[in-house]
Parts: structure tokens; sequence; C-alpha cells
């Protein structure tokens, strides 16, 4: 939950307070509406974040925290999903968009083993 907290928050700062920098790296129009809708995400991001970061000490798989898994995994899977297609197909063949396909596919990978198997208790000494 730390590293995904810290890998949204680091996101959502960059697009909350850098949307047009953003987007002139990645080669798109920084327009009103493309710089409204990247700041609107960088809000989504750093929502996502504080979320991951206040449940960091529940346990994940459990009933409580279900949710909380299942929307981390949907999310880093389905752009895990999209940032690995856009590097297959050649029209993401740089430093960032490969890095973030395997740091995405990672987090998707560890969240649907997190969410899909049975949820084990720490252990807590006898003191």
């Amino acid at each position: 939950m730390n590293v995904s907290a810290a890998v949204m928050a680091v996101i959502g700062i960059a697009a909350t307070f850098a949307p047009q920098e953003m987007l002139e790296r990645s080669g798109a129009h920084a327009g009103f509406p493309a710089v409204l809708l990247v700041q609107i995400l960088g809000a989504v991001y750093l929502g996502f974040a504080m979320l991951n970061w206040m449940a960091r000490e529940n346990l994940i798989g459990g009933i409580y925290s279900r949710p909380v898994g299942l929307g981390n995994f949907f999310h880093f899977a389905i752009a895990g999903v999209a940032l690995l297609k856009m590097v297959l197909n050649g029209s993401g063949r740089n430093a960032a968009i490969i890095a973030a396909a395997v740091i995405y596919s990672a987090l998707a990978t560890w969240f649907g083993a997190v969410v899909f198997t049975h949820p084990t208790a720490k252990t807590q000494s006898a003191e």
C-alpha cells in the first residue's frame, strides 16, 4: 500500500501542478480542455493516494478493505494493459512509458494476489 500510495501521489502532484508540462512532454496539445482534464485526473490520483495511505495498516483482503483492494486492482490492471498495449504496438517506445508499464503491471499483479487469495492476519507477538 505504501508503494501504491507513493506512485499515485507523485503522479497526482505532477498532474495537478504541472499539467501543461506533462502534456507538452507527451507531445499533446496543452490547450485549456486538456489541461483541465489532466488537473482533474491529478485530483483523482491524489485522492486514491490518500485512500491507500490511510488504509495501509488494514488487512486489504478482508471484508472491510476489499473495496480498496479491488479499486486498486482494477485501476492498475486496466492502465497496465493499456500501457503494455502501447509499448507492444510500438507507439510508446520511450523510457517513461516502458517504466510506467512495468510499475503498473507489477502493482496490478500484487493487488490481484492480495484481492484474490485468502488474507492472513499479521502475527502478533505475545507480550
